[in-house]
């Protein structure tokens, strides 16, 4: 039976110059306190943030006729071009953007549009195009590689089109296990409108609390539960989408040869071919059980093999994650266990829900077993469970405390993994020891396939000139040297801009040229995410 519900509430906004909920923000926990200086040698005391209040931005370059424009379709109090508004949709949230929200001069869109519908949506990409206006779409603001950055690229100005009232869950198709949601709609969100039913998407990335469904079909994310549920991108069933040039509404059938799958032409398109507004996703009923079972093993090569055993057997977990050596140390040092974390060991968390839990648990557990694990109770399993969205609150206490904290991902094939971990972690040493600084780098293991998984690295270091300037030249070696060494640009944050330049090592020029074709046929005017994924003028 086909049903439909009503929109959400209008969602909390987060702290303008960090992640998440103000009342959220912390310092640091005094075991990790204590444990940086061991790690990091001295500390360089950090600049004092500047207030919201004090940001300078310049004033917005859009005429009183673009803003009249936009005014007529979305309604005065829709049009926002005051300096709060512009400094919150100013970028994304990754260190860097983080780090160029304590200056005083920032940059930001000229104006906030809100449009309240797919409608809505193509009328103002519409008047942009006509008025040469770039737009940036943007969900939870929670990228970490550019997409969000305010490029006007050749127009002369550049609006956010903030997709918040897009929300709600729109059908529900609860004998095929089909749901459609509006793009605006956050992760949180969703699951409350679907379990009101009995049913969960169970798309559980870091970002799961501000990010949106439209969000996480642009950037391809990868949740929590990839290891029982998928992707974002193979719970996609259908997308709707608003284009310069037209409307594309797809996703007819379960199964289709009817030409290449356009479908997946926009799932991690960040933007660049049109907006998208609506996405038909496949749900199941929610899981009435919950096993956690934690495990270590004596170093991050025997746990790989452990976990490349079970990508292989199948019916495993459906989560299933690997901290390395040092990721596990700092993770014992968060919770006040000290003295382990100055031990050795590499540990691994298994959660398991749904049907078929003793079977699946039995299997998965010989495997681990029989590559060397232990297991070791609920214990750490729980400790991840309770603060798995919770990491990027550390990043910012991190950062207020003087210590530079970043985050990258890549993935490869099981037979290459001891390959590309060992050379991002020496790119990362290598290019911050050069800038005078002592760094700590830490991997883990959250996504598995019968033939490789991604490697996702934090790396923490007392940088003692400018951050941004030294994160630049490392990020850029280390890209280098995923490149290189087999790995892919990105496994789940998507290419945005910061990954852009390499985008063509990965893909061939002429796989580019097919993605700049795209971009000509629907957005000739080139308004839409200036510059993310592709540089600009291989769209002229």
């Amino acid at each position: 039976m086909s049903q439909e519900n009503g929109r959400v509430a209008a969602r909390s906004e987060m702290r303008w110059n960090g992640w998440g909920d103000p009342a959220k923000a912390d310092d640091l926990p005094r075991a990790v306190r204590a444990l940086l200086p061991l790690l990091l040698g001295r500390i360089r005391k950090p600049a004092t943030p500047v207030e919201l209040g004090d940001v300078l931005l310049a004033a917005s370059a859009l005429t009183p006729d673009d803003i009249v424009a936009f005014t007529v379709v979305v309604g005065k109090d829709r049009v926002d071009v005051s300096d709060e508004a512009r400094i919150r949709h100013a970028g994304g949230r990754s260190t860097p953007d983080l780090l160029r929200r304590r200056l005083v001069r920032q940059v930001t869109p000229d104006a906030i549009v809100l449009p309240a519908d797919h409608d809505e949506v193509a009328a103002v990409l519409s008047v942009a195009a006509d008025r040469g206006v770039a737009v940036i779409p943007f969900g939870g603001g929670t990228s970490v590689v550019g997409a969000l950055d305010p490029q006007r690229g050749r127009h002369h100005a550049v609006i956010s089109l903030d997709l918040r009232r897009l929300t709600g869950l729109l059908r529900l198709d609860d004998v095929s296990g089909e749901a459609v949601l509006a793009a605006g709609t956050t992760g949180p969100d969703a699951e409350a409108l679907l379990s009101a039913h009995g049913f969960e998407l169970g798309h559980y990335p870091q970002s799961f609390r501000y990010a949106t469904i439209g969000g996480f079909a642009a950037a391809r994310s990868s949740g929590q539960n990839s290891a029982g549920h998928g992707r974002f991108d193979t719970m996609v069933t259908g997308i709707r989408v608003a284009t310069p040039t037209g409307d594309i509404d797809l996703g007819r059938s379960p199964g289709s040869a009817a030409g290449p799958d356009l479908v997946r032409v926009f799932l991690g398109s960040e933007g660049i071919f049109g907006v998208i507004t609506e996405v038909r996703v496949r749900i199941h009923p929610i899981p009435r059980e919950r096993v956690l079972e934690s495990w270590t093993f004596p170093d991050f090569a025997s746990a790989a093999d452990a976990l490349r055993a079970v990508a292989q057997h199948g019916g495993g977990p459906t989560v299933i994650r690997l901290s390395d050596e040092a990721e596990t140390a700092v993770s014992l040092a968060q919770v006040g266990r000290i003295g382990k974390a100055l031990s050795k060991g590499a540990a691994v968390v298994t959660v398991y829900e749904g049907g078929g839990i003793v079977e699946r648990r039995a299997r998965a557990s010989a495997l681990l077993a029989a590559a060397g694990g232990v297991s070791s109770g609920e214990g750490a399993a729980e400790d991840w469970l309770d603060g798995r969205f919770d990491g990027p609150y550390l990043r910012d206490a991190l950062l207020d405390a003087g210590v530079f904290c970043e985050t990258l991902e890549t993935a490869t094939t099981w037979a290459n993994i001891p390959t590309l971990k060992a050379a991002v972690t020496t790119a990362l040493r290598d290019g911050l020891s050069d800038s005078g600084a002592k760094p700590y780098v830490m991997c883990h293991v959250s996504h598995i396939y019968p033939t490789g998984a991604s490697l996702y690295f934090t790396v923490l270091a007392s940088i003692r000139s400018d951050p941004m300037e030294v994160w630049a030249q490392v990020k850029a070696r280390v890209n280098d040297a995923i490149i290189a060494n087999g790995g892919t640009i990105s496994h789940h944050h998507a290419v945005g801009r910061d990954h852009a330049p390499w985008l063509e090592q990965e893909i061939g020029e002429t796989g580019v040229r097919i993605l700049a074709a795209i971009k000509r046929e629907l957005d000739p005017t080139g308004i839409l995410n200036p510059g993310a994924v592709i540089s600009a003028d291989r769209t002229r």
